[in-house]
């Protein structure tokens, strides 16, 4: 059996979309949520969704305590308080998963703007914040989360992949290429998270034109 990731965040619908696709992979998931009762709920939902898999829900802390892979899944207005909140349990060799996208629907603006961030991206600001040994990789940020939810679709996309340490990524990488129809790509260091998480207002836009849940797919390789 595959580690055990810790997702924070997982009663929102991206988290709880993956969730569901690792859980259905053998991967046993850790759902986190501020309030632990929304956690447990959550992980009922998935379990019932997803009966062969091995699913449990805390409060953020104790999920990200007790895994070495932590997934953040929270909008990025609730980023910078929900690491706060998880430094006291962060730990050198922790591997935390920024799937955060600074848009500007988080401050009440269009889904299809992105913020300025003084680090220069989301993820850049969650390794800024992180405690020393912490590990950040940026990806998961044009998935959809509805397709992700829907087990009866099949997936068919790529996941950019930013890190500044190829290990790093590739632990990513491994666990992004579990669940069937997603191909991970190593799209170098965190720096180009910036590119990757404006990818996701550019989709949101096209979504919203053709009504649909497009992807992006990297030819080539």
């Amino acid at each position: 059996m595959p580690p055990a990731v810790s997702i924070i965040g997982a009663s929102g619908a991206l988290g709880f979309g993956l969730a569901l696709r690792w859980g259905r992979a053998g991967v046993p998931v850790v759902i986190g949520s501020r309030e632990p009762d929304r956690a447990t709920e959550a992980a009922r939902r998935a379990q019932a969704a997803v009966p062969e898999g091995t699913f449990s829900g805390a409060a953020n802390a104790d999920a990200a305590q007790g895994t070495e892979v932590v997934v953040l899944t929270v909008p990025f207005r609730n980023q910078s308080e929900t690491l706060t909140n998880l430094k006291s349990v962060l730990r050198p060799g922790h591997l935390v998963v920024d799937t955060t996208v600074p848009l500007a629907a988080a401050v009440s603006g269009r889904a299809t703007r992105l913020l300025g961030v003084w680090q220069g991206s989301a993820a850049q600001q969650a390794a800024e914040m992180a405690p020393e040994g912490v590990r950040v990789v940026s990806g998961l940020h044009t998935v959809s989360a509805t397709l992700l939810s829907d087990l009866d679709h099949d997936l068919d996309e790529d996941v950019l992949v930013c890190g500044d340490r190829r290990e790093d990524r590739q632990v990513v990488v491994d666990l992004v290429e579990r669940i069937d129809g997603l191909r991970a790509i190593h799209a170098g260091s965190l720096e180009m998270a910036r590119i990757a998480e404006a990818l996701t207002p550019l989709l949101i836009s096209i979504n919203v034109r053709n009504k649909t849940h497009a992807g992006i797919k990297i030819t080539g390789l």
